[in-house]
């Protein structure tokens, strides 16, 4: 734990009164961004985040501006597209990343640990950490994950959508759970004591209610749940219940809330829908809700999302139910078409730590919300 003391350290908390700039403090604190699928989204496809995008969520330049800390690049690959060669797929991501970080070596740098994080960040420097989403670009293979563990990847979301030879997705289709949801195989956990044993977090961010489990069954390590919400306030599969809460708070795990509109408000696509019949025309099953949002008006996406003060909502009732030492931040951004009003894209970061002030955390817990419970369990799995 020496890292997060010292970072508490640094920081020098004192008592926060609304009087007080907020965009101060949010410079004062480390924050830290969970989740982030920027490489799909623009970097592989040729995109220079050095420079600000007039699309998408995230840039070098929108993270600085944001006063992102600690930015973890999701690896990412579509499973039904990637069933052959999604390890190769995940290198190249890396690769792409790679190429962004030497290019904009005065602005960031890869972190593979917290020890890293700290001399990034006493530099003024981005840290850039790597998390592998989808247990499926490991191709079933331990030497495939040492190798990624080797790259930088310090967490590996066990499954995506879909279900793997050994652990079940959380994901549901034509509104029924996906079949076999038998959670954890023999081989599933032989990977799960070997990403203990290098350090590698488990992440449970989509997988079934079974594997969840069977992962806290088998894992000796705090485990994180990198981008979802509660389900009490948002029923759906991607969010975690009460039950599940409660075993994340008896590991020591972390949940990262996630921005997504549809699962910070069950109204969000009626909305949208109604939205978009009013403004453009008719729906076809075809049309996704990414289409759907992409041709209103940025006044009209306003008015559809999420209020923020229903991510604040999700806060709240999961520091509640599992505490303050367990919640941190797992944006989705570029990997969510609609993030909450006020929350646009990464520059707008300061906006949560402005709300949750409001909302009468201290600049501690806030400070803990936004970055040193992440760094915590990164800590903890190292």
């Amino acid at each position: 734990m020496r890292n997060v003391l010292s970072f508490l350290c640094l920081f020098g908390f004192a008592t926060v009164g609304l009087a007080q700039d907020y965009e101060a403090i949010h410079r004062r604190i480390l924050v830290v961004d969970g989740h982030n699928d920027v490489i799909i989204t623009s970097i592989l496809k040729g995109e220079d985040i050095g420079k600000r995008l007039q699309s998408g969520h995230t840039d070098i330049p929108r993270l600085m501006e944001g006063g992102v800390d600690v930015q973890v690049f999701a690896v990412w690959s579509d499973d039904k597209r990637w069933r052959k060669g999604a390890f190769r797929h995940a290198n190249d991501q890396i690769d792409a990343l790679e190429r962004v970080i030497a290019q904009n070596p005065d602005r960031i740098a890869l972190a593979k640990g917290t020890a890293d994080i700290e001399k990034i960040y006493k530099e003024g420097k981005i840290a850039a950490l790597i998390g592998v989403e989808g247990g499926n670009m490991i191709e079933s293979s331990i030497s495939n994950l040492e190798k990624l563990y080797d790259r930088g990847a310090r967490y590996l979301t066990l499954t995506w959508n879909y279900n793997l030879p050994w652990a079940t997705a959380a994901a549901i289709e034509d509104g029924k759970p996906l079949p076999r949801q038998r959670g954890l195989s023999r081989n599933g956990k032989t990977i799960i004591r070997k990403m203990n044993e290098l350090g590698m977090m488990v992440d449970l961010s989509h997988g079934s209610k079974k594997l969840f489990y069977d992962v806290l069954e088998v894992s000796t390590k705090p485990i994180l749940v990198s981008h979802s919400n509660a389900a009490a306030l948002t029923p759906h599969s991607r969010n975690l219940d009460d039950q599940q809460l409660e075993a994340l708070k008896k590991n020591g795990g972390v949940v990262g809330v996630n921005f997504y509109a549809g699962f910070l408000d069950a109204d969000y696509e009626t909305r949208l829908k109604e939205a978009y019949i009013k403004h453009v025309g008719s729906i076809n099953k075809e049309i996704s809700t990414w289409e759907q949002f992409a041709k209103l008006t940025k006044e009209q996406q306003y008015e559809v999302t999420a209020p923020l003060s229903k991510l604040l909502d999700h806060i709240d009732y999961l520091v509640e139910k599992v505490g303050i030492d367990h919640v941190a931040v797992g944006s989705d951004y570029d990997g969510i078409e609609a993030p909450p009003q006020d929350l646009e894209d990464v520059s707008k970061l300061p906006n949560l730590t402005k709300a949750l002030l409001e909302r009468g955390y201290s600049e501690e817990d806030v400070a803990k919300i936004m970055g040193l419970n992440f760094l915590r369990i990164l800590k903890e799995n190292e």
